[in-house]
């Protein structure tokens, strides 16, 4: 497993989606699973921060930098700190018929804790975190775009 890759189609326009997940400052007001999220440097296409959620009841943290490319539209984070460290992940906003495909990869294959390269560690990250907790954002994003607030 060298990926973890969701997607979720939401009846909104890519700007619209993209304004939304962009703003990782506002993720602890809109995203009920966020504990925290700490901007520790921010230049307005890039920002570093301390990111908290929880994984059903257990917590996780991770340091990671944000990267906006709007043009595309594209968000791309470097983990540069916790378990998933070196781990890259991509959001990709494509237009659909009705809307936005959002899909959000995971690259497993750029883990630097050697525990967690291994095949069994990226499938517990992938399986046991990932998956659960960016599949609640995509899910809560999708219900704020498209204005049901659940």
């Amino acid at each position: 497993m060298s990926d973890a890759r969701q997607s979720v189609e939401m009846a909104a326009p890519p700007a619209a989606v993209y304004a939304l997940a962009q703003d990782i400052a506002r993720w602890p007001a809109m995203l009920p699973h966020y504990r925290y999220v700490r901007v520790l440097e921010d230049s307005g296409t890039q920002r570093l921060a301390v990111m908290a959620a929880r994984r059903d009841w257990i917590p996780v943290r991770w340091v990671a930098e944000e990267r906006l490319r709007p043009e595309i539209p594209r968000i791309e984070f470097t983990h540069r700190g916790g378990w998933t460290t070196g781990m890259e992940v991509a959001w990709v906003f494509e237009p659909v018929a009705n809307g936005t495909r959002v899909t959000i990869t995971h690259d497993l294959s750029t883990l630097t804790r050697p525990l967690i390269r291994s095949r069994w560690g990226r499938q517990l990250i992938a399986e046991f975190f990932i998956q659960p907790i960016a599949g609640r954002t995509l899910a809560r994003i999708k219900s704020l775009v498209e204005g049901r607030h659940e």
